[in-house]
């Protein structure tokens, strides 16, 4: 499989519009060190090499990427390397897919209060999941593992706070002798996930407000006011949640395929954007309301910017997070003991470390020693190229 340039990339939208939305307000410096890295991304400003062919004497600059997670050219490889250090992890079972998502209510709330709102989503997400799996009533009566990955947009780029959790169909024993496998067709009731998760958010929520963790300003300082928040937790306790699990996959070989749609994911990818002018941009989406049509919707280019950027996560948080077997300090021995009780070797071997041509090669099929003009040389690094600059005070980072 080869891949081919998108025409449009986000940098370009940066490149285009970042400095007027720059300074049409004022913004935090995280959204300004994404936008910057995204604009200087495989470009001179960040230096790199020259390439030579030694056979045909062709060359070419290869310069250095940005490294932020918000690029959307920069997830390939860190993906590939999260996916492939994943492999030894995967269980002989089925594996299911269940989905938290946060009310649209509590939207406004999310972009004054993110690592809370965040946090409060995969603690309540995660004490579900292990409270039902170790009820023998509900569950199976043991210690469950899984991964569960956020995101916080829709197809359209706006706010839509969820997480999704790939769970292996069993649990470990309490007493760690045996593995119980789950019903093959379905992991918990999501109708009573629902409930017991409605339950943890609305009152870790509470505590949050109660000790001040909380930020109220513009449009929901109102919130500030006991009685209106009280108000909000009443129609949070009243309303439906939605909680939903996918049929297991169909191999632990398909769960990295599945896994590697998420993981790495950026609010939009550079194939997506169509069309890119002086006053706005087109992007192509997939409408759930019309049997998953793949359509397009033209935006202001403020409008666009403002809502890619809904999506910048806090400096250094952690977006893909492992629970139960797979967390923490008891991760290699409660891995090694389902392993055992599933008759696998309680011990694989290490994944190698791949090189990047390597990883690149296994991804897209593209051999990067490969000289792109005569196709038969070797291309060989024949001069370093420095950065131009070390960058404003939001240059770029990896957070």
């Amino acid at each position: 499989m080869r891949c081919t340039r998108p025409r449009w990339e986000l940098a370009d939208v940066f490149r285009r519009h970042g400095a007027e939305y720059r300074q049409s307000r004022k913004l935090p410096k995280a959204h300004l060190q994404v936008m910057h890295a995204v604009e200087v991304c495989r470009t001179r400003y960040l230096g790199g090499h020259i390439q030579r062919c030694d056979s045909c004497g062709y060359e070419r600059p290869a310069y250095n990427s940005c490294r932020n997670r918000h690029c959307p050219k920069c997830q390939s490889l860190a993906k590939a390397r999260w996916l492939d250090a994943r492999r030894r992890d995967l269980l002989p079972v089925g594996y299911f897919h269940t989905v938290f998502t946060v009310p649209h209510l509590l939207n406004p709330l999310v972009p004054w209060n993110k690592q809370v709102i965040y946090d409060i989503l995969f603690r309540s997400a995660a004490e579900t999941l292990k409270e039902f799996a170790a009820n023998p009533r509900r569950g199976r009566g043991g210690k469950l593992g899984f991964t569960a990955i956020l995101h916080t947009w829709d197809q359209k780029l706006l706010q839509h706070v969820h997480l999704h959790c790939v769970v292996p169909g069993g649990v470990l024993s309490e007493d760690r002798s045996r593995w119980i496998r789950s019903h093959r067709k379905f992991l918990f009731s999501v109708k009573a996930l629902s409930k017991v998760f409605r339950a943890k958010f609305t009152e870790k929520l509470k505590q949050a407000y109660d000790a001040g963790d909380l930020r109220f300003s513009g449009a929901i300082a109102s919130l500030a006011v006991p009685a209106v928040f009280r108000r909000l937790l009443d129609k949070l306790h009243s309303m439906p949640w939605i909680v939903y699990s996918k049929p297991p996959f169909a191999s632990p070989e398909k769960v990295l395929d599945y896994l590697g749609r998420y993981t790495h994911r950026v609010a939009i990818a550079n194939h997506r954007i169509l069309e890119v002018d002086s006053e706005s941009v087109t992007f192509s989406y997939r409408d759930r309301a019309d049997g998953n049509q793949r359509k397009a919707l033209t935006l202001p280019a403020r409008e666009f910017i403002r809502r890619f950027l809904l999506h910048v996560l806090p400096k250094s948080y952690v977006r893909i997070r492992h629970f139960g077997f797979l967390a923490g300090a008891n991760r290699t021995r409660d891995l090694a003991c389902c392993r055992e009780l599933l008759g696998l070797d309680p011990h694989p071997p290490e994944a190698d470390d791949k090189s990047t041509n390597e990883l690149m090669l296994e991804l897209t099929g593209i051999d990067l020693t490969v000289c792109p003009h005569c196709h038969r040389g070797k291309l060989h690094t024949v001069e370093e190229l420095s950065p131009l600059s070390t960058g404003p005070p939001w240059s770029a980072d990896t957070s």
